[in-house]
């Protein structure tokens, strides 16, 4: 039997985190275990400021010092000789981090899959250390030499075909081994260098593995019960869905349902994998489900709140209609910098589009349709999605705030809010 475990960073943030994680571990210690596993709590933010180009090179060596005291404390208080072999593991990957960080800017989205990448090498190579060291004996396992994607870099499009082909050779050359640690997030392209999976990607990461390995079960492990039909850190009355099909779970994560990946769904879905939702706080206790099954359970409204958006209004300096050369033009500019579109709507003179706030991307957008359309936007933005929403509901959570843009089909409305 085989189970594929993802933990996210709040799972590990701490020693007390990873002692957790590890108690879990070790109750299914009998199952063989892929266990995948993000970064430490917020490293990924910061990494995201090592970036090179992101911040004046003059800050990196406060930035570095900042993720090496955070990751050193939580060694220090998993191991107690100072010279266990995790020190030193560790201390090469933060050269080879400030190496990476110290380069010429070429491409932000290579540099960054090539920089944000070490969060993940940390956290597995601490967690498999620590989960050797109290008799839980794993493989640390480089996932960019099994998960492979095009050059897609910040959004890597995976291969299945190899990556499928490289699982089972891997598993076929460890057929004795039980308990694997391996990275979320990250893979490899076939040239060396490495890619990510999108913001929040290791729960896709253990889906594509789950799917290689036909694995018996997937399980995410969170800081809330199960999948909730809100964000408990803004609506105080949350429900919890005991469970989910398969095609409801894409459409939520779609709009941008913080419990699980976008990607994440469909490959299971493929294999008929169950996903189980469950709370690393409380382990014992049913979580919910996604699976084949014909409804939601219970049937309540969803809300779905992104923050930190911008919404873009696009408009070409001819005062030209916006048509389908327009629309091509712009689609092309989003594609060539991976920016993922949250909404979209069009009027016969502008475009307009909602989008995560990254100012190194609009710079890149600017620079690339400044010269045929103006460009105007709003930042600082809220993106609301309710599923199975009444007037009343839309009024209450908009109580008063300008709305300015808003869409609705008969089970969904989506408002852009200031």
């Amino acid at each position: 039997m085989t189970a594929v475990y993802k933990f996210g960073g709040a799972s590990v943030n701490s020693t007390e985190a990873v002692r957790n994680m590890a108690s879990i571990v070790k109750r299914y210690a009998g199952e063989q275990l892929v266990i995948v596993v993000s970064a430490m709590g917020k490293t990924t933010n910061r990494l995201e400021q090592l970036v090179p180009g992101v911040r004046p090179r003059a800050e990196h060596p406060a930035l570095l010092e900042q993720l090496r005291d955070y990751h050193r404390q939580i060694i220090g208080g998993l191991f107690a000789n100072p010279q266990h072999p995790v020190v030193a593991d560790f201390d090469s990957l933060m050269a080879q981090l400030a190496e990476q960080c110290d380069k010429e800017p070429t491409n932000y989205n290579f540099d960054y899959d090539q920089t944000v990448c070490f969060g993940e090498l940390m956290s597995t190579t601490i967690i498999s250390h620590y989960l050797n060291s109290i008799g839980l004996e794993n493989l640390w396992v480089d996932v960019r030499q099994i998960i492979c994607t095009n050059q897609n870099y910040r959004e890597g499009i995976v291969d299945f075909e190899q990556t499928e082909a490289a699982t089972r050779q891997f598993m076929a050359s460890h057929a004795n081994t039980r308990t694997f640690v391996t990275q979320g997030f990250i893979a490899g392209t076939a040239d060396g260098h490495t890619t990510t999976l999108g913001r929040e990607g290791s729960d896709y990461s253990a889906s594509i593995l789950s799917y290689c390995l036909n694995a018996d079960r997937m399980t995410i492990w969170k800081d809330v019960p199960g999948f909730l039909n809100a964000d408990p850190k803004f609506f105080p009355d949350t429900v919890k869905i005991e469970e989910i099909p398969y095609n409801e779970a894409i459409e939520l994560a779609y709009y941008g349902a913080s419990v699980i990946h976008p990607k994440t769904v469909k490959p299971i879905q493929n294999k008929n994998i169950e996903l189980d939702i469950k709370s690393f706080v409380t382990p014992e206790a049913e979580g919910s489900k996604i699976g084949p099954f014909d409804t939601i359970r219970p049937l309540t409204p969803l809300y779905i709140v992104k923050q930190n958006q911008t919404l873009l209004s696009i408009l070409p300096k001819d005062f030209s209609f916006i048509a389908e050369e327009n629309l091509q033009t712009i689609f092309a500019a989003l594609a060539g910098l991976n920016i993922r579109v949250n909404l979209m709507q069009n009027s016969a003179l502008s475009f307009s589009i909602c989008i995560d706030d990254n100012e190194m991307l609009l710079a890149g957008l600017q620079e690339k349709l400044g010269e045929q359309f103006h460009l105007r936007y709003n930042r600082g933005l809220k993106l609301i999605t309710i599923r199975y929403y009444t007037q009343e509901i839309i009024d209450k959570i908009v109580a008063g705030r300008p709305v300015l843009l808003q869409q609705r089909s008969r089970t969904t409305t989506q408002l852009i809010v200031g």
